[in-house]
């Protein structure tokens, strides 16, 4: 299939992506600094992004390190209000890619009430939360893009945990789609496919590499593109 070409102009842009350390993260930064975004990299530790972030800003590409666990929310609170006052309260483009995978159970009746609690809270609330922050401002200035990474995950009994959690977040989405229409302000789910991250495991079939130039489809629509949307970026990988 050929490659995406969207319209929308981000250069300059101040762009939040969590999970920006490694994998689909990592690809999705070096995306939005190829476009002119600045950059707002979010990891666990600061030491997670302090090289990517040293060598966007050798490229002439501002770019700042904050760290956060995101299954605390006092520090993802502290991360939101770090956010806003490195932009000026200007994020335009939100990147909610972190996310975590339960442990796959055989015994599928064995998971454990800490498996949904912590797979809700970093798969789901941390992202709701950081969109509820961030999506007003948006609103306000009549423009923004929120991209939230989901999962094409199906008959995985063994991830239950992991699964649902993945369907609560596109239930965000898409709950949110008529609060959002005619406003400029754009949340889409994308798919990055199964790729062999850490996440996904060395059993995967696919390049981390090949999450481009899908993963970057629903920063670059267009306004009457709409919302609600799940882009699978595999849909758009070079045959």
């Amino acid at each position: 299939m050929e490659e995406y070409m969207g319209t929308t102009g981000i250069k300059g842009k101040w762009a939040l992506l969590t999970g920006a350390s490694r994998g689909v993260g990592a690809r999705v930064a070096g995306a939005l600094a190829e476009k002119g975004c600045k950059l707002i990299l979010q990891s666990r530790t600061l030491d997670g992004t302090k090289k990517m972030a040293e060598g966007f800003k050798a490229k002439g590409i501002e770019a700042h390190s904050v760290a956060a666990e995101l299954s605390d929310p006092a520090q993802v609170q502290r991360l939101i209000a770090e956010a806003g006052r490195i932009s000026g309260g200007h994020i335009d483009i939100l990147y909610n890619n972190a996310g975590i995978m339960t442990k796959y159970r055989e015994k599928i009746y064995d998971a454990t009430t800490e498996e949904y609690a912590m797979s809700f809270m970093v798969n789901v609330i941390t992202p709701a939360m950081i969109c509820n922050a961030f999506i007003p401002k948006m609103v306000e200035r009549g423009w923004g893009r929120v991209v939230n990474v989901t999962s094409g995950i199906a008959d995985e009994r063994q991830l239950m945990a992991y699964s649902c959690s993945k369907a609560a977040l596109d239930r965000y989405v898409r709950d949110m789609v008529k609060k959002l229409d005619g406003t400029g302000v754009l949340i889409n789910l994308m798919d990055p496919g199964w790729l062999r991250t850490d996440l996904g495991g060395p059993q995967a079939p696919n390049d981390p590499d090949s999450v481009l130039p899908g993963a970057m489809v629903p920063v670059l629509l267009d306004n009457n593109e709409g919302s609600g949307k799940t882009y699978h970026a595999m849909d758009y990988v070079r045959k």
